[in-house]
């Protein structure tokens, strides 16, 4: 089974496609926001056409535990790809995960392209 994480900003969105043994993520597109209705769409049909069996949204939250405008957005993101795909999703905590992502990547001598992949195997840690 693959999984697709999702990385939900503000103008864009990025898409990571792990490896049918979830054992490695890769970068697989970044998409231009246009509206809720057709993100989802667009993502319903790449993780159709991916054969995906779960997709991960990442939601970050303030200090108090309570989705962030960041967080309460990729939420009504989340509601709407329900709408519109049968395949499971899980919302993910991603607080401070850029951060860590960021860290890491640094230690380990990684391309900022290839952030989403630390991302999405920080799930497995």
């Amino acid at each position: 089974m693959r999984i697709l994480s999702i990385d939900h900003g503000e103008k864009r969105i990025g898409l990571a496609l792990s490896d049918p043994t979830q054992t490695i993520a890769s970068p697989l597109t970044v998409i231009k926001h246009v509206s809720r209705l057709v993100d989802a769409a667009q993502i319903a049909e790449i993780a159709n056409q991916n054969e995906v069996g779960l997709i991960i949204i990442g939601q970050s939250y303030d200090e108090e535990g309570k989705p962030n405008m960041a967080g309460r957005r990729a939420g009504r993101f989340a509601d709407e790809l329900k709408n519109q795909t049968n395949i499971p999703i899980e919302m993910v905590d991603e607080s401070f995960s850029t951060q860590i992502a960021r860290a890491a990547r640094i230690e380990l001598g990684v391309s900022k392209k290839n952030v989403q992949v630390i991302k999405m195997n920080m799930r497995q840690w």
